[in-house]
């Protein structure tokens, strides 16, 4: 048994059983991916696919008992490499950061300048994308941390703990019905937002869910006629008239957004929590920890290794 037969089994998984697809990822030729799966085959005495002809349409029962602790496996000597390069390399490496749009925008910013402030010799990768894809990224190794709002706490192999709340916003243009409506001391409320056009996130983006849930409960069905994936596109959308947007709060900068008025909406949607994620079972070297308290200082190494300790369904915060 080897860790390339190993790696075979796992990426022909993630490759949807295409034995091409599986190969080129791990740099090498079809029949020697086929090669490796039915010597590790041969030597457990099991096949882990299903074949129909040549071709693998799934895991066989003892297949999908076994790519967990082949998933294991890979893991612990990805672990185990990072243990050695802590102390061969200390102080040096890359850490790879997977957060939505929003975070990566206008939640890291800070807590990035001031890590290469006090790490300068550690280079920082950031991918962006949904939240699934945020979890994905960390399912798969292929990041480090993983920053959203939504979706990371329902992976039970990843570890998501709380970092802080945030609320959304209205923003619109300063002659807005809406804008004279607050000058005039009139509260806003979903039935009077309802009654124009809205610009706001995509499903499963940044509250959105919380946005739905809110005019779902007051019986609205509002006309939603743009969706983005970040704050500064719908911004554009409402300078240009389009709609009224529906912002996080901290996507509103009143020195930036000059053509721009925000109206707090804490009131009409409920909060969100934004979570910190990292996959169970991971070797986190020191800078990966220093990252996590400068992004949210309540969160301690010592609070992070408790929280890794504990069992999955677990509360986090215990």
């Amino acid at each position: 048994m080897n860790f390339q037969q190993l790696r075979s089994v796992r990426e022909t998984v993630r490759q949807g059983f295409n034995l091409t697809e599986a190969a080129a990822t791990l740099h090498t030729s079809q029949p020697g991916v086929s090669r490796q799966i039915r010597e590790l085959e041969e030597e457990l005495g099991i096949e882990i696919f299903v074949r129909a002809g040549k071709r693998l349409t799934g895991l066989t029962p003892p297949g999908a008992t076994v790519l967990p602790i082949v998933e294991r496996l890979l893991q612990e000597a990805a672990n185990l490499k990072r243990a050695g390069d802590d102390f061969a390399r200390s102080g040096t490496g890359t850490l790879t950061i997977a957060a939505t749009h929003s975070q990566a925008r206008y939640a890291l910013p800070a807590a990035v300048r001031d890590f290469r402030a006090s790490r300068p010799q550690v280079q920082l990768h950031l991918h962006q994308g949904s939240p699934q894809q945020v979890a994905r990224l960390l399912l798969d190794g292929e990041a480090d941390i993983g920053i959203a709002t939504e979706a990371l706490a329902q992976y039970e192999e990843l570890l998501a703990l709380p970092c802080y709340r945030w609320t959304h916003s209205v923003v619109l243009p300063p002659d807005h019905p809406l804008a004279q409506d607050a000058d005039a001391g009139r509260p806003l409320t979903l039935q009077r937002l309802a009654a124009f056009p809205l610009i706001t996130y995509e499903a499963g983006y940044t509250g959105r869910a919380h946005i739905d849930e809110a005019f779902a409960r007051a019986g609205l069905a509002p006309e939603v006629v743009l969706v983005a994936m970040d704050a500064d596109v719908i911004k554009t959308y409402v300078e240009l008239g389009l709609g009224v947007g529906i912002v996080a709060a901290i996507a509103y900068d009143e020195d930036r957004d000059r053509q721009l008025r925000a109206i707090d909406a804490r009131h009409l949607f409920a909060a969100n929590m934004t979570r910190l994620a990292i996959r169970r079972g991971s070797y986190l070297r020191d800078y990966v920890y220093e990252f996590i308290t400068t992004f949210a200082a309540p969160l301690t190494r010592e609070r992070v290794q408790h929280a890794l300790a504990a069992m999955p369904g677990q509360d986090p915060s215990l």
